[in-house]
């Protein structure tokens, strides 16, 4: 798989590098150097823990909107421009609940993966989500950057599928063509487990398809082990914090120890 070639491992960690929310979002708290700062230590902690991957997400944006506005994507991107020089593993991007600004912004900082909801229609807290998936491939293919792989959110937390579709028809609608980087499966809500069972049945779909299935949330030290046994990879956030909301280096490096082994 891809993702043996990229992260050098046959199940990778791919951590989530949270952003303090951004410049143009009414949580913003009003220092861009310190969420900047911010940025650089988790992003330091997180790669001496040994961390396979990162996701930059910018997951503290409240209220979440599908409509990101341009000063908050420019101030995520001059954030992942600082980092990049410090970058020693692969890095993606997800522009929270905004899949096409996802992929230009994967195009833009040179990122080799972006996750989001790339196809599906969607019902929750904040309204109806439809993506056309058709529509997001052909983004990455128009920016230039086919090579960018999608990790799809197959069941976004908080929202509902807004289709009446056995969970193998969405997954052959999804996978056509092989587009797809992977499949995201997640839990009720961020930082929620996700259901075994329902992972367990994707996993095994996706596998018949050569597609890699991550567990997307609720992956924490007592549950990585069994996780890990069934998803192809998984990705990790509210684990590896401490109670100040910041990356603590220790519980990286004792999640990492339990995940290789």
């Amino acid at each position: 798989m891809w993702t043996k070639d990229l992260f050098g491992t046959e199940k990778p960690i791919i951590a989530l590098l949270h952003l303090d929310p951004l410049p143009g979002e009414p949580s913003f708290g009003g220092s861009f150097d310190e969420v900047m700062e911010h940025a650089a230590a988790d992003l330091k902690s997180l790669q001496e823990g040994g961390v396979d991957g990162v996701l930059i997400a910018n997951e503290f944006c409240f209220p979440i909107t599908p409509n990101t506005g341009t000063v908050t994507l420019m101030a995520m991107a001059a954030v992942v421009g600082s980092l990049k020089r410090d970058i020693r593993i692969p890095f993606g991007v997800n522009v929270v609940y905004n899949p096409a600004e996802t992929i230009k912004m994967a195009a833009a900082v040179g990122a080799s993966f972006g996750r989001s909801a790339f196809g599906g229609a969607y019902a929750g807290a904040y309204g109806v989500h439809n993506v056309n998936y058709g529509d997001m491939v052909r983004l990455k293919y128009s920016l230039g950057h086919p090579e960018i792989q999608l990790l799809c959110k197959f069941n976004p937390e908080g929202d509902v599928r807004l289709a009446d579709q056995k969970t193998e028809q969405f997954m052959d609608a999804i996978c056509q063509g092989s587009f797809i980087g992977g499949l995201c499966v997640s839990g009720p809500g961020a930082g929620q487990e996700a259901s075994m069972d329902y992972l367990e049945e994707v996993a095994t779909l996706a596998k018949k398809r050569n597609v890699p299935v991550f567990c997307n949330t609720g992956c924490r030290h007592d549950t990585i082990e069994r996780i890990l046994k069934v998803a192809d990879g998984a990705c990790v956030g509210t684990a590896l914090k401490g109670a100040d909301g910041r990356v603590d280096l220790e519980k990286v490096r004792t999640f990492m120890e339990l995940a290789r082994r």
